[in-house]
């Protein structure tokens, strides 16, 4: 059979068997961020074309080369969102949160779009997991936001991940610096590529993002940003390694970090990783403290960080690290006969109420057929059900891992499974203990 169409190049599907590792990361991180005190936000997958440009920077390869951008049926420029801050503080400042109690911490779930080569780590449409926090200049602001990805990084076991910082200073004290790069560039402008031959004039910094590999290989001796901060700045970036040494985190000052996004001012961040080949940025983040007043609102310092949960899932399977497994069936009821099936759809609704994972035949199989159903659903419990169970009131359950039968009720079928899996749990934790005591707990149940 031929397909009708794939999936768009680029983007990708999860399926259920893998699914589950989304959702364990997802809940992961959203718990982390909650014990910091962030709360979730959800802005629109589409925001007014306009917002990223003055938000991002028209200057950066996103808005200049990666974004979907179109006219709506309204004759408006629309664009699927390239990343999640400048959503954020539109929703910020439209709502009046910068009203509220500061610092304003905010964490988001999001899947963004970026039209670029897809590669290992890389798609044109990925997820992002991302926090926000606006209303504090304060340099342990950044150690909090950095040890938060650090504590995200070391719940789930990450070896091997480097933190690296450097500090991009203020536009005041960036003003040396771009003409010491613009100088530095001019000399070799006959051997950049076009858009950083624009970049030239407008943000010279933007330079040293390019993707391009001889200006990169130019960039490599180019002027770094750290030794042109002014004395404010520099006493700010200091006092983020000062606290972060006292919370025994880990950095290294890689002057070359510059972010691919205009909006940064002081500290940046990368957590990066050599086990997943070129795209080993997992994490990266810092201030954007003229972000806010650019968009229209009050003067606000803010940072924050972006995620990608894709890459960080590659990183776990390249370290070997599992995650937990969904729990499976918990109890299959095999019905025999339209009695039986209607019966036990009233049972696994109850089951289901209580808190159980039940599950019957919907698709009219044979017994046999049932059986090896709940064998590949990997139930933990089978019980087979007929006529003549229906009329006793009572039912075999099965158990799948070493085949034992045990006589169970139908009429308080919830209540009678819920109890028979407590004592069954307390039999085996106290077998585990009583091994460890030398004693057997399990007589005493």
């Amino acid at each position: 059979m031929a397909l009708l169409t794939k999936a768009i190049k680029g983007t990708q599907d999860i399926m259920p068997t893998e699914v589950y590792k989304n959702q364990f990361i997802e809940q992961t991180v959203l718990d982390i961020a909650g014990k910091f005190g962030f709360r979730e936000i959800r802005t629109p997958v589409f925001e007014h074309t306009e917002l990223f440009q003055r938000g991002v920077g028209d200057t950066t390869d996103v808005v200049q080369k990666e974004m979907y951008t179109f006219d709506d049926k309204g004759g408006r420029s629309i664009t699927l969102r390239p990343e999640g801050t400048a959503g954020a503080v539109r929703a910020f400042l439209e709502h009046g949160l910068f009203n509220e109690t500061l610092p304003q911490k905010l964490c988001y779930i999001l899947n963004c779009y970026r039209y670029e080569k897809p590669q290992a780590g890389r798609w044109r449409e990925f997820q992002q997991f991302g926090v926000e926090m606006l209303g504090t200049a304060s340099p342990a602001a950044d150690a909090e936001v950095i040890s938060l990805a650090n504590e995200i990084f070391a719940f789930l076991g990450v070896e091997g991940i480097e933190l690296q910082l450097n500090s991009i200073g203020c536009p005041e004290c960036r003003k040396k610096y771009h003409e010491a790069l613009k100088a530095y560039f001019e000399a070799k402008k006959e051997n950049l590529c076009p858009t950083c031959l624009e970049r030239l004039e407008k943000n010279p910094m933007r330079i040293l993002d390019c993707k391009s590999p001889i200006c990169k290989d130019i960039s490599k001796d180019a002027p770094v940003i750290i030794d042109y901060i002014c004395d404010e700045c520099s006493a700010h970036f200091e006092s983020v390694k000062k606290y972060l040494t006292a919370m025994n985190i880990d950095f290294t000052v890689n002057p070359k970090i510059v972010r691919g996004l205009d909006y940064y001012t002081r500290t940046v961040f990368e957590f990066v990783s050599t086990d997943i080949g070129a795209q080993g940025t997992v994490c990266g983040g810092g201030r954007y403290d003229g972000l806010v007043e650019e968009l229209g609102g009050p003067k606000t310092p803010a940072l924050g960080f972006g995620m990608g949960t894709g890459r960080l899932l590659m990183l776990l399977q390249s370290q070997g690290i599992e995650l937990p497994t969904p729990d499976s069936c918990d109890i299959y009821i095999a019905p025999m006969g339209e009695n039986a099936s209607v019966k036990a759809m009233a049972l696994v609704t109850d089951l289901r109420a209580a808190g159980v994972g039940a599950q019957t035949d919907v698709a009219g199989r044979s017994l046999k057929a049932q059986m090896k159903f709940a064998d590949k659903i990997d139930a933990k419990y089978t019980m087979v059900l007929g006529d003549d169970e229906i009329a006793s009131g009572s039912a075999k359950l099965k158990d799948m891992t070493n085949g034992e039968a045990f006589d169970i009720k139908l009429d308080e079928l919830a209540d009678e499974f819920m109890n028979f899996m407590l004592r069954r749990e307390t039999a085996a934790l106290g077998e585990s203990i009583g091994v460890a005591d030398g004693i057997d707990l399990t007589a005493l149940l």
